[in-house]
């Protein structure tokens, strides 16, 4: 039997983070691109001290690990460690939880079984998961995808939130999590705005169950793992990390506090539970990215861009499509998703067609609300690094 977690003086900030993680991204913010360079700080050297400032800044993560690929060549930079307690070098195969790149997961399931005919983009719920509210009837799978769908968003619900407070570990049915708001409207007009929502990626998991009849890892395995060799990807329900793994530490602790399984998966469940590492997430993008599990219909319909901001925003100008955002750097264009969650911040993304991958993973978490500065300080790097992805040879 699963033990609460009971937070104690020492733990004092660990409530406080896990309700930061699961209160995330208005979808308000639309970042500018920045002002062209002359390309000297995206020199590796330069992109290494950036990575060992921000490791040193105030609140800094204690790790970070950047993945880039060029077709074969790949390079990795790093600074900090994957562990503050033995000071382990922190590496590609350290485990992670990716958070809401999760939601790109789905996006890929989703997509793969629209190529087959099983799914069509403007399916709604209605048909698909009757047993939803009325009110959501009309909300179809492209919105959701694109979270123009107007689903309340269930981690901001206070019951979910109480029961969190309550027992950060505690094992939810990751199948009924949009019961939380079944009994609220529809926040605007589906299709009329875009919103992040948590409760998007459950409901397009669901309608992939629903018209395949196997669960939803199952397809993972079947849809996405399989095919892209990803040896070292999962979707647990429990709290537990895999093992090695790079810990995840909230810095506002003085010392940095481990909340590597501070809470379980189960409710984030498609949303953002996958655990994962930075190389095999770099083998995800770079064929999620460039439509290798879909067909060139699906691209395009995915590829519809509308103004959005990924949570924490990635790099550049952020538009989104159907799960996935476009990230416009003052050196080119990349497409992929970001993630935070308590003790880790991700980014992946790769050039349209995938033969340019980039992956960076933090051992913080970093936001917009709670480490505004460093979120500019992160972007900035993350920007400096995909110029270097982009010059690489």
């Amino acid at each position: 039997m699963m033990m609460p977690l009971q937070c104690n003086p020492r733990l004092r900030q660990c409530l406080v983070t896990v309700l930061a993680a699961v209160s995330i991204g208005s979808g308000t913010l639309h970042p500018a691109a920045a002002a062209p360079g002359d390309g000297s700080r995206d020199h590796p050297d330069q992109l290494q001290r950036q990575l060992d400032r921000l490791v040193a800044a105030p609140g800094g993560p204690p790790g970070v690990v950047v993945l880039l690929q060029n077709g074969d060549k790949r390079r990795v930079l790093r600074a900090g460690v994957a562990d503050l307690t033995t000071g382990r070098p922190i590496g590609p195969r350290d485990h992670t939880r990716t958070a809401s790149v999760s939601k790109a997961y789905s996006g890929a399931v989703a997509l793969h079984l629209v190529q087959q005919g099983a799914l069509d983009l403007d399916d709604t719920i209605k048909t698909r998961l009757p047993r939803l509210p009325r009110a959501w009837a009309k909300v179809t799978l492209r919105q959701l995808l694109q979270h123009t769908s107007g689903l309340p968003d269930y981690s901001r619900d206070p019951e979910f939130l109480r029961l969190l407070a309550a027992d950060p570990r505690r094992h939810f049915d990751s199948r009924r999590l949009l019961d939380f708001v079944r009994d609220e409207r529809l926040l605007f007009r589906p299709g009329s705005q875009y919103r992040y929502s948590n409760s998007d990626n459950i409901a397009v998991a669901l309608m992939a169950e629903a018209v395949t009849g196997e669960p939803y890892e199952t397809l993972l395995r079947k849809i996405v793992y399989r095919p892209l060799g990803l040896h070292e990807t999962s979707l647990p329900q429990g709290y537990e990390m895999v093992r090695p793994f790079m810990h995840g530490y909230d810095v506002s602790e003085v010392p940095p506090l481990d909340v590597s399984e501070l809470i379980g998966a189960s409710g984030v469940w498609a949303s953002g539970g996958i655990i994962s590492t930075p190389r095999d997430m770099n083998r995800f993008i770079r064929g999620y990215a460039s439509g290798a599990l879909t067909s060139p219909a699906a691209l395009h319909a995915q590829r519809r861009w509308v103004d959005g901001a990924s949570e924490p925003a990635g790099p550049g100008r952020n538009k989104v499509g159907l799960g996935i955002f476009r990230y416009a750097t003052r050196c080119g264009v990349v497409l992929g998703h970001t993630g935070n969650t308590p003790g880790y911040t991700q980014l992946i993304a790769a050039t349209p067609d995938g033969r340019r991958s980039i992956t960076v993973s933090l051992t913080t978490q970093v936001n917009q609300t709670s480490t505004p500065d460093l979120l500019r300080k992160l972007r900035t790097m993350e920007e400096s690094a995909v110029c270097s992805l982009l010059r690489m040879r």
